[in-house]
């Protein structure tokens, strides 16, 4: 038996008065996601645990079948994030998440969490230029994928609850620095540093958003996860472009497929994503493919953007893997979003989300159902965030 499990990161929302009251689910094409819906299970599962953050460290987490509440409280993401890396943390070290992002200096407004989705190239040459300036023995800085990256500190202070600049778009940031002195400084001192940075003024003359600050969150040390093959006997493998994703992933000992082109944003290689999960899969008997789009454009508060990376998705990834899986006889796959992104707040929210699996060893048909928050309302099938994987790889529905 061959498993796939395919997230649209924050792909669930609310309905809208632009998409004529429909959420953009319910507004997109999704003939393969709608195909799963009609003719395997469909229900709801909450991925949040009561009293954490929605985060998709917290609730992709949940979907690998770990109970956040038991293995992730009060640590962020900063520490699955370096392990993606390759980055060992010692005992005392500790790794936050440090975003480059666009804030307006003079008002504090934070205007872009990701400098508009700034290139990795401009990202990588951005991080060079802070570690020259900022740097010492104690504190380090690591590049990632476009705006996102790893700063860390040896013995730094824990501050997990540090607001991730996402959560703050359009207020004043000097209302969300971190308490602990040496962030609060290394926040303030990189916003007087990056005013002279090259590739800032080339940015500017392009019409190309600037990284102005640096913006440190999700503080954790190193954690320590129970393998994916000890909980539920799979080897596997993880495709994301996404440390995050990846380094959950790596905590757990699934091998992470790097894809050429993959980016996190509207231009994905959404396709070649599908086809390196299939080529894994003759191999292995797990694949968790994961695409970050949909949570993009919700931060972005674009419902066409959104819709259109929905359908994206569910054309060249779901619908790849859905056509390919039909070679190894006997598989299943799960599609869901990992929590909602709702257009209207332009961040994470905790609510319910809807799943759709469809298996071999099923034989149920509705004709005409759709994958939709709606209709997964309707279900009977509800199912807790970090159970719903156990259920799933054993046809528990």
């Amino acid at each position: 038996m061959k498993y796939a499990v395919l997230i649209g990161d924050g792909m669930a929302d609310y309905r809208l008065k632009a998409l004529k009251f429909r959420t953009p689910v319910e507004a997109a094409r999704t003939p393969n996601m709608d195909w799963i819906a009609a003719h395997g299970v469909i229900g709801l599962t909450s991925t949040i645990p009561k009293g954490m953050g929605p985060g998709s460290d917290v609730a992709n987490l949940s979907i690998f079948g770990y109970n956040p509440a038991k293995h992730f409280r009060n640590v962020g993401r900063g520490p699955l994030e370096a392990a993606a890396m390759g980055l060992t943390l010692h005992r005392d070290d500790m790794a936050y998440r440090c975003n480059l992002v666009t804030i307006d200096i003079d008002s504090g407004e934070m205007i872009d969490h990701g400098c508009g989705d700034i290139e990795s190239a401009d990202a990588r040459k951005i991080i060079e230029f802070i570690r020259r300036h900022m740097e010492t023995g104690k504190i380090r800085f690591f590049p990632g994928v476009s705006y996102r990256h790893i700063l860390l500190i040896r013995n730094g202070p824990p501050e997990p609850d540090i607001v991730g600049p996402h959560d703050i778009l359009g207020k004043n940031s000097r209302k969300y620095l971190p308490r602990k002195k040496v962030l609060r400084d290394l926040v303030l001192r990189s916003q007087e540093m990056l005013r002279d940075c090259p590739v800032n003024e080339r940015r500017i003359a392009k019409g190309k958003r600037p990284a102005t600050s640096i913006w440190p969150w999700g503080s954790g040390g190193a954690l320590r996860l129970p393998s994916f093959k000890s909980k539920f006997g799979l080897s596997g493998a993880v495709i994301s472009a996404v440390d995050l994703i990846k380094g959950i992933g790596v905590s757990i000992g699934l091998e992470a497929l790097d894809v050429p082109g993959a980016t996190g944003t509207l231009d994905t290689n959404y396709k070649g994503k599908a086809e390196q999960a299939l080529r894994a899969l003759k191999k292995k008997d797990f694949v968790y493919v994961h695409v970050e789009a949909p949570d993009e454009a919700s931060h972005h508060g674009d419902p066409k953007e959104k819709v259109e990376a929905i359908e994206r998705f569910d054309r060249l990834t779901v619908g790849t893997i859905l056509k390919g899986m039909k070679r190894f006889g006997e598989y299943a796959i799960l599609v869901m979003p990992d929590h909602p992104t709702p257009i209207r707040t332009r961040t994470h929210a905790p609510d319910p989300v809807p799943f759709a699996v469809f298996s071999t060893s099923l034989e149920f048909t509705e004709e005409g159902r759709a994958f939709s928050e709606r209709e997964a309302k309707k279900s009977s099938i509800r199912v807790k965030g970090h159970e719903l994987m156990g259920k799933f790889l054993k046809n528990e529905f």
